[in-house]
């Protein structure tokens, strides 16, 4: 009897200690979130403060920016253009990650193709993209292409150079072992290469995204037609500062809903990367 109930109370001490270990990485989430939330409420009170304490033509704060807001989206100026950006945005974000993936695993894995490339990607990517957009716009016009091409070249080049990289990361002695079993390039490719090249994807899409807005927002700046950039445009020359604050707010806030779902994709296709961190 004496055994059993050691056994018991072992067997109790086990499933506690299991039950502590499971709930440790949710305790630690709502830690994590609960020091974001009080560090942006610190941060929006003292913006607050401050704020009005600067003349309004260079500053604004949080509830004038709130207003402002209100003000532009029961107009529908501030909805047409974040429709008309994000539709640009999303175009040329799609764009890169197809461009910028399949030429990453051609550069990568086959060295014709690497000497053949590699001269152009470090020449393109080393250039002032920004700089040629008044050319870009002289090509295509002031519409939606200039733009598209503007976020499609900012945004392919991070998602290009981290898929080359991954799969030169790949390690030989896996590919060794697919070739031993008579896997063809086919099969090395989807069973050996892309799982193991998907964080390396994923590291540039996440890169890409800041890029893609920086791309969408430079090239409204020059055409000043619509979209984001336009109304920053406008507003700026109107030295209407709050107005001029939510679609810069609005530009973060998409830049970090995108980055969350990228990682949110990562943890669906790379599953593996979570249980290890």
């Amino acid at each position: 009897m004496m055994a059993d109930e050691a056994n018991v109370v072992v067997a109790q001490a086990a499933e506690a200690k299991a039950a502590e270990v499971l709930a440790a990485p949710s305790r630690a989430r709502a830690k994590t979130w609960i020091i974001r939330l009080a560090s942006m409420a610190i941060v929006l009170v003292l913006w607050e403060l401050v704020g009005r304490r600067i003349n309004p033509l260079f500053m604004s704060y949080p509830s004038a920016i709130a207003r402002a807001g209100s003000a532009l989206w029961e107009s529908g100026e501030l909805a047409g253009a974040m429709a008309s950006s994000f539709k640009t945005l999303l175009a040329g974000f799609v764009a890169a990650g197809v461009i910028g993936v399949a030429l990453g695993l051609l550069i990568g894995r086959y060295r014709t193709v690497d000497a053949a490339t590699d001269w152009l990607v470090n020449a393109l990517y080393a250039t002032p993209l920004i700089a040629v957009i008044p050319l870009v716009v002289l090509w295509l016009g002031l519409g939606d292409a200039a733009k598209l091409f503007v976020v499609t070249m900012l945004a392919v080049f991070p998602v290009l150079i981290n898929t080359a990289a991954g799969v030169r990361n790949v390690p030989h002695a896996l590919i060794d072992v697919g070739a031993a079993f008579a896997a063809n390039e086919r099969q090395i490719f989807v069973k050996i290469i892309l799982p193991a090249v998907v964080p390396f994807i994923m590291t540039g899409l996440r890169l890409g995204i800041g890029r893609a807005i920086i791309g969408m927002v430079a090239a409204e700046f020059f055409t000043a037609i619509s979209g984001l950039g336009g109304l920053i445009v406008k507003y700026g020359n109107q030295y209407d500062t709050a107005s001029m604050f939510v679609p810069i707010l609005i530009l973060m806030s998409m830049g970090v809903v995108l980055t969350a779902i990228v990682r949110k994709l990562e943890d669906m296709f790379a599953p593996w990367r979570v249980q290890d961190e």
